[in-house]
């Protein structure tokens, strides 16, 4: 039988498609379908089973009786989709905007036949994205604002002091043992030894933190408490239990001053006064509010433009940002120590629940992405290389990394050029829209 080539056709595209949804056909057939089926039937015979052959010996046209010649068909398929799907780019010129979509059309003993469908970047029409007027807000930093930082300041560097004499008291620290006790036996989970407790905290159970209150150094009490009918362990949730305490050591919580001993314990540079510690405070809370009042500068500049937008966004790429989105997320929450299982528990949500909420953030992201690379080229904004190789340099320094290691978690050098034009692209819609 004389080889037959791989085929690649267009298919006619319906009316109802969008004009940036395209379906290519490739059939795979002759030697390239012959050879497919070959390794496919070598991958199963490794591991089929017929009764009067070693596993691995079963002659080919033994295995086609027993389950058939369709038996291959699909391993065959998925021995032969990259090189269709590589041969569908090369042939239809296409640059696909997400993971193209593959389905069967028809597969038999003679080929396999696969739809692509390929989804490329949309038309986007820009009406005005000039003289929308949006400006930033103003950033104001007040008096209150230094002090009430600088009362979290001193409340953080609080000195813990052992109380000789007295009593416990709420705001101090109790050092106790102490040890729960259901019906006369001592339960799981309930005993600790020299515990530092803050009363006030609500650490504990209700009421237990307030009978502490009163005890003495070396005093023993037992404490009679009730678990909350919501708590977490089934055989305790809801019942009345007895805690034996002890408090082993009282400590006062003694306020700070401004002085030369708490400058020196701080240990900023150049900051040995209360106006030089105001200062620096004012200037930190300061460029907090610029940074919160940039973004939403961007964000309200990128909303102004969007309105004036025309785009049909793939529902491909939102589903594929989503999934981004959905990771980043995921990542977010291991580091809490959080499985998105143990999320979904927490919220009493699930995956749909989940995409759904990100999918509106999702959209505007491909929106913003396909608006700003239509102002990019109408505005010819680039990059070069040298000035990307540049960026990457300075951005792996900022944070104590070796360049290739940084651009490996970037992305390549190709991402670092393609967000500095982004950059490029808003800094100018800002000055085009002062």
């Amino acid at each position: 039988m004389a080889k037959k080539e791989t085929k690649v056709e267009k298919v006619e595209e319906t009316r109802k498609e969008p004009a940036n949804i395209h379906k290519v056909n490739v059939k795979v057939e002759g030697a390239d379908w012959t050879k497919a089926l070959d390794q496919a039937f070598a991958k199963k015979q490794k591991t089929v089973k017929v009764d009067g052959f070693r596993t691995g010996k079963v002659p080919r046209d033994i295995f086609e009786k027993k389950f058939g010649k369709e038996a291959l068909f699909l391993d065959a398929a998925d021995m032969s989709v990259q090189v269709a799907y590589i041969k569908a780019m090369t042939d239809s010129k296409l640059i696909p905007v997400v993971q193209p979509e593959v389905d069967i059309k028809s597969i038999d003993e003679n080929g396999v036949e696969f739809v692509f469908t390929i989804t490329t970047k949309p038309e986007v029409v820009v009406k005005k994205y000039k003289g929308l007027n949006v400006k930033p807000g103003k950033v104001e930093v007040t008096d209150e604002e230094v002090n009430h930082e600088l009362g979290h300041l001193l409340e953080r560097y609080t000195e813990l002091v052992v109380k000789e004499e007295g009593k416990v008291e709420n705001g101090d620290i109790a050092v106790i043992d102490f040890e729960g006790f259901k019906d006369g036996v001592a339960f799981d989970g309930g005993k600790g030894e020299n515990y530092s407790l803050e009363i006030g905290s609500n650490t504990f159970i209700p009421g237990f933190e307030d009978q502490v209150i009163g005890m003495s150094t070396g005093e023993e009490k037992d404490l009679n408490v009730t678990f909350p009918e919501e708590y977490g362990a089934a055989d305790l949730a809801g019942q009345a239990v007895v805690f034996k305490v002890k408090v082993n050591e009282i400590k006062q919580k003694v306020a700070r001053e401004l002085d030369e001993e708490f400058f020196e314990d701080l240990g900023m540079e150049g900051i040995n006064s209360e106006e030089a510690l105001k200062e620096q405070i004012k200037e930190s809370i300061k460029a907090q509010k610029d940074m919160e009042v940039e973004n939403k500068y961007v964000d309200d500049l990128l909303e102004a433009v969007a309105k004036n937008v025309e785009v049909d966004v793939p529902q491909a790429m939102v589903d594929e940002e989503t999934d981004r989105l959905i990771g980043r997320f995921e990542e977010q929450m291991k580091m809490q120590g959080i499985s998105l299982d143990l999320y979904y528990q927490f919220t009493q949500s699930n995956e749909e629940a989940l995409r759904s909420q990100m999918e509106k953030e999702a959209y505007n992201n491909v929106l913003y992405r396909l608006m700003l690379e239509q102002i990019m080229t109408e505005e010819k904004i680039e990059v070069t290389k040298e000035e990307a190789e540049k960026e990457a340099e300075e951005l792996a320094k900022k944070y104590q990394m070796n360049k290739d290691e940084f651009l490996k978690q970037f992305g390549g050098i190709d991402m670092v050029q393609y967000d500095l034009e982004v950059r490029k692209t808003i800094e100018l819609l800002k000055e085009l829209n002062k």
